[in-house]
């Protein structure tokens, strides 16, 4: 088998994938705390837990999303994907499963769903936009079936601690659910870098002809890898359900937009190919950031989407100049 290597880029192109979300994040907090009513409270230990606390959702779906936009995929269902988990994380409490129990079959529904995108994806070849959007339906719809339409209110577990905000006037101490990320976060770091499975969703990413010249068996590496993200999602979805202590078939509405914009934020490339999970992280610390900065601020719901949309198209903007200058 030949061996398997990144493309190179320029020195432009590394300084701005390293250095650019942690200059947006400056970017956002320098902008908020240019108010004066704002800037008391938005850099206080509390605020910073709230922060943290906002950002846990959105930071483990990224963590699969970044490996699927790595590799030149997209997934839109990750929202519907945990209001689905959620939901049944709930109807599994409500049906006496053990915390454990429900966690382990949780996760692992996410991680089904994941394999069933991945399949079609790579078996069928079909795009990647197309399968994930009829998915995103269908993970809604079955969670409206499993719900009733109505949200599921299980009784007190271990589960709904993992998100508890204790002690909200510190910083100390955080909930389990921001260390869990953080700690995954450092492990898929690690996967990403230093392992052949990273080195091959990275090399499917750049060419994916060249890839399977290369001996990379790239239909089996993208359903892993669409089932890895789906283990990630349903932890979400676990996590969605911890912090609202109830399992709702209309939460998460457009998460996947804040996750897609974290990850390209944070340097991956949509075309594939770029991408880090360090950069991602940030990039959904940014997405946290300019929710809790426009709510401080006072703006309507509407203004908060507008500032949404536009980050994304400036991060997409951002891309572009990214591959333009690593063609230069």
């Amino acid at each position: 088998m030949n061996s398997i290597s990144v493309p190179k880029r320029n020195g432009f192109s590394i300084l701005l994938n390293a250095v650019g979300p942690f200059l947006g994040l400056l970017l956002v907090l320098g902008l908020f705390s240019l108010s004066s009513e704002v800037r008391p409270y938005l850099f206080t230990g509390a605020n910073f837990k709230i922060v943290l606390v906002q950002t846990v959702i959105v930071a483990v779906g990224a963590l699969g999303m970044t490996m699927i936009i790595v590799s030149g995929g997209i997934d839109l269902s990750v929202g519907s994907v945990v209001a689905l988990t959620s939901v049944l994380g709930a109807n599994l409490i409500l049906k006496g499963c053990s915390p454990a129990i429900t966690l382990l079959l949780t996760v692992f529904a996410g991680g089904i769903i994941g394999l069933l995108n991945g399949t079609l994806i790579a078996s069928l070849r079909m795009m990647p936009f197309i399968v994930t959007l009829g998915m995103m339906g269908v993970a809604r719809g079955t969670a409206k079936w499993l719900s009733g339409s109505q949200t599921v209110n299980p009784p007190d577990t271990a589960i709904n601690h993992i998100m508890k905000l204790s002690s909200p006037n510190t910083f100390l101490p955080l909930p389990m659910g921001v260390w869990i990320a953080i700690g995954l976060a450092i492990v898929m770091s690690v996967v990403l870098k230093q392992t052949i499975f990273g080195r091959y969703v990275f090399a499917i990413g750049s060419n994916e002809a060249t890839a399977r010249l290369c001996g990379i068996r790239v239909q089996w590496q993208k359903i892993f890898i669409y089932t890895l993200a789906g283990l990630f999602f349903g932890l979400a979805g676990l996590l969605q359900l911890s912090r609202l202590t109830q399992g709702d078939p209309s939460v998460a509405a457009g998460l996947e937009l804040d996750i897609i914009a974290a990850v390209v934020i944070g340097g991956a490339s949509l075309s594939g190919g770029t991408g880090s999970i360090a950069g991602s992280m940030i990039g959904a610390l940014i997405m946290a950031v300019l929710r809790n900065g426009s709510n401080q601020m006072g703006w309507p719901t509407y203004m908060q989407e507008i500032i949404i949309g536009t980050v994304i198209i400036l991060a997409v903007g951002l891309d572009r100049l990214r591959q333009s200058r690593g063609k230069a």
